[in-house]
């Protein structure tokens, strides 16, 4: 058939029970759909259903209804060219769970004010590049070594690792492109095996932060990224997948052949044509069609 839809809930939570798949199916049928049998990715967790001759936004908004509260995340697609030869991820709140100026600026005890520039500049609601130079400007003077004790509460994203690990059996390029700083990014890249990363540079004299080099990377630097790993690997923007959460990432998320918006603000999961907001990033690999017995490392 011309058309999957992709029913995804999270690992812990294995919701998806061949009942609610069948309400789905039943739903694309009401909408004079033909509706193909449920392919399960894995029991509990993510399923295919195949269908025709409904619009895809039609189907979704179907399918959402059919699933009421259920938290089961939904994404239509063309079966094509599914599994992608690139990833581009950001790294903040989508590839770990923290956003690292916060961090740094909750042990300069200035954490409220800046977790509130970042949530703003995130949901779009701030210009980024004045948002990071502010944020950064009042660390200022702060010691370097609070860069270290940052690093000691960054956890993963759940989801992480499988990803990555999965992709890289597959062939597949991977780039963690942030607009946080290579402090972390190199690191964090280095841990879970992406072939390269970029980021912003914080400056700093005199054992103390003492600004951000410019120019900063940001919403046009991630674009940029992608365009850049598909133009070296000979391959299209198409056949990308990109992931991020914030307004900064949209752009790359409209140009990649599947961009997801993960556990993103309210005015980007408005914006993104696909969003997780119940999975782990083991989403993004049901989303591509991978099945259970093909995730390493989870």
């Amino acid at each position: 058939m011309q058309n999957i839809l992709t029913l995804i809930t999270a690992p812990h939570n294995a919701v998806l029970t061949p009942r609610v798949a069948n309400a789905v199916r039943d739903a694309l049928a009401l909408a004079r759909g033909k509706v193909g049998p449920a392919d399960w990715l894995e029991p509990g967790i993510a399923c295919d259903i195949p269908f025709d001759n409904v619009a895809p936004d039609e189907a979704a908004r179907a399918a959402r209804t059919a699933l009421r509260a259920t938290p089961v995340d939904v994404l239509v697609m063309r079966p094509e060219n599914r599994r992608k030869k690139a990833l581009v991820a950001d790294m903040e709140s989508t590839i770990i769970r923290n956003e690292m100026l916060d961090e740094i600026a909750f042990l300069a005890d200035i954490g409220d004010r800046v977790a509130d520039i970042t949530r703003r500049a995130m949901n779009g609601e701030l210009d980024f590049y004045e948002a990071i130079r502010e944020r950064v400007s009042l660390l200022k003077g702060q010691p370097a070594s609070l860069l270290d004790k940052a690093a000691e509460r960054i956890k993963l994203m759940p989801g992480a690792a499988a990803l990555v690990a999965t992709l890289k059996q597959n062939g597949v390029h991977c780039a963690l492109v942030s607009g946080g700083f290579d402090y972390y990014t190199q690191p964090i890249a280095q841990q879970l095996g992406f072939d390269e990363q970029q980021a912003n540079h914080l400056i700093l004299e005199n054992d103390t932060i003492a600004g951000i080099r410019e120019p900063i990377l940001g919403r046009e630097a991630k674009l940029e990224a992608l365009q850049r790993v598909a133009r070296e690997k000979g391959i299209g923007t198409e056949d990308c997948i990109a992931v991020g959460d914030g307004a900064n990432d949209l752009a790359m998320l409209g140009a990649a052949g599947l961009g997801i918006a993960f556990h993103a603000k309210p005015k980007v999961q408005e914006a993104a044509r696909f969003n997780i907001r119940h999975g782990d990033l083991t989403a993004l690999l049901y989303a591509q069609g991978y099945r259970r017995d093909e995730i390493f490392g989870r």
